[in-house]
Formats: C-alpha cells, structure tokens, sequence
C-alpha cells in the first residue's frame, strides 16, 4: 500500500474541505448553546437547506438564489422550532428529533414528486451550479502552495470568518453578553431587563441561518447532488464539536479540524485499498473518543472545583488540617 497518498501536503485542503459544513453547523450550535438550548435538530435543517440550495439553484442557474433559498428554508424551519419550544415550552430535544425525522421523508417525498428519483439526485451537466472557487492562478507553478492556499469555495472561507466573528460577538459586544446571560441564568437577565424570550428566539433564528449554509455547502459545492441522508449526522458532530469546545468558537474550531481530519484521512485509506467498512467508521469513533475525553476533563474540574469549595468552608468552620482526613470527600 503507498501510504505517501495518505498523508501528502494535499490532506490539508481535503480537512478543510471536510470541516467547513461542520464548522458552519457548529457555528449554529454554539448560537443556540449561548441560549441554553441544544438544538440537536441542525442535522434535519441542514438536510432540507441542502435540497433546498440545490433544487432552487438549479431551476434558476443562479448559486445565491440557491443559497438564499437554503438560508430560507433554515430560517423558517427554525422559527417553527422556537415557537414550539419558547411559546409552548415543549421540549428542545423532541422537536429536534422530530425535526430530523420530518428531513428525511420530506426530502426523500420531494425527490420523488419533483424528479422521479430514489436516493438521489444528480443534475445534468449543463444545469449544475456549484458556489464560486477562490482560485490563485498565479500560484499553479507551486502545486504545494496552490493546494493548500487555493481552490477554496465561497462557504470553506466564510467558515472561518463566521468562526472569529463569532467569538469577538461573544465576549467583546454587550449584545453577546446578553445573550450569555440569558444563557447561563434567565431569571437574572429577565431582572436585568432582557427580553429572555425575544433572545432565545433570534438565537434560534440566526442557527438556523447557518443549518442552511451548511446544508447548501453541502449540495453545492462539497458535491454537486443531493443524497438522501447526505448530512451523515454531521448536525450531531457540530454539537459534539460545540461541547469539546465548552461553547467557545475558537476551541469548537479544532474540534471541527479534528473530525475534519478524521474524515479526509478515512477516505485517503479507502484509496488505498482498506475496506470501506472500517473507513467509514472512522469519523464516528473520533467522535466517541473525543466526547469521552472531553466529559473525563469536565468531571475532573468539577470534582476539583468541588473539593476547593469544601476546603475553604473546612477553613471558615475552622476544622483542624490533621483531622480532614476523616471527611469523606
């Protein structure tokens, strides 16, 4: 096997290329994480966003009517969800399953009714539209630095745009403060005079602004079709990728190079000849693997947060440093 395929200067395009709908869907994640609610339904936007940018794309030849249309559908997908769970108070984690659900049949209906097809839909050459590549041609003599700096589309630079304005938003704006604090204590930010509910529901808006992106990155230009199923749970690896970072954009970031990574190197091993099976399973058993560690630190800081508490009220009750060792912590 020439393992030289496997880990040439060209796998740094194919991780970013790997990473952006995650980055996009964590993007997401992180927005309504802010707001204390774990959308776990950024999985089914993302499947209908992606149907949509491809269908809307096609029948007009334009790539920013596809993309509106994928942000559309995000948007009004997400405003049914916030209205359930904010107005309602039904619970986030039912409607996002639900929500998954309803992606599946639908797009797998639509595709039916609106092209004769199961399981796919490819469009004719001529009617194929893909988002704009940034393409350096001035670096096609240097074919190292013309893999690793061009050929980018429009949604692999926006990713990480959208990643570092986020952060800034976050912890360098008051608007981001609030959204925080409705986040981590509701009650407090009502006192304070913030709008809980109004937050929670931009918040859920503007995620589902950036399911669509994803979705659309996706069909347009990750591959120029659409698959039932094409999101292969990429929703649920954002979330897993928002927890890894704690909420944090720039930590979340990695998390999405990490699985980026995982799965462009997987599908380099199936070029080598490894069975698909175990390619496949790759970026899932990162997942796990990451997951497990992330939840082994968050534990060990809080036992240790836990155990610094209690030694500060030992030292206020004035409880002797020699007899601790009776407590059970």
């Amino acid at each position: 096997m020439d393992f030289s395929k496997v880990f040439s200067y060209q796998i740094i395009h194919a991780t970013i290329r790997s990473a952006t709908p995650l980055v996009m869907a964590t993007v997401a994640a992180i927005i309504g994480k802010q707001a204390n609610i774990m959308n776990i339904g950024i999985d089914g936007i993302m499947l209908i966003g992606a149907f949509a940018g491809i269908a809307a794309g096609t029948a007009t030849g334009s790539w920013l009517i596809g993309l509106l249309a994928a942000i559309a559908i995000g948007v009004i997908v997400s405003a049914l969800v916030g209205s359930i769970h904010i107005k309602y108070g039904t619970n986030i984690i039912a409607i996002g399953v639900s929500v998954n659900t309803m992606a599946l049949g639908l797009t797998r209906l639509l595709l039916q009714r609106f092209y004769g097809v199961v399981g796919s839909y490819a469009p004719p050459k001529a009617q194929v539209v893909s988002l704009p590549r940034l393409n350096l041609d001035f670096l096609a003599e240097h074919p190292v630095l013309h893999s690793i700096f061009s050929g980018y589309a429009l949604v692999e630079i926006l990713a990480f745009i959208c990643i570092a304005l986020l952060w800034f938003y976050l912890y360098k704006t008051r608007s981001g403060l609030r959204l925080r604090c409705v986040g981590l204590n509701p009650i407090a930010a009502e006192t304070a005079g913030i709008n809980v509910k109004r937050t929670k529901f931009m918040a859920i808006l503007i995620s589902g602004i950036f399911a669509g992106i994803a979705g659309a990155h996706l069909s347009m230009s990750y591959t120029s079709m659409f698959v039932e199923g094409m999101t292969g749970g990429r929703g649920f690896i954002a979330n897993a990728a928002m927890n890894f970072g704690g909420g944090n954009p720039i930590n979340a970031m990695v998390g999405c190079l990490v699985f980026g990574f995982s799965d462009a190197f997987a599908m380099r091993m199936q070029s080598v000849g490894f069975p698909s099976q175990f390619v496949l399973m790759v970026p899932y058993v990162v997942v796990v693997v990451v997951l497990t560690i992330t939840m082994i630190n968050q534990n060990r800081k809080k036992h240790s947060s836990q155990l610094r508490d209690l030694r500060v009220q030992l030292d206020k009750a004035g409880v002797p440093y020699h007899s601790r060792h009776r407590i059970s912590y």
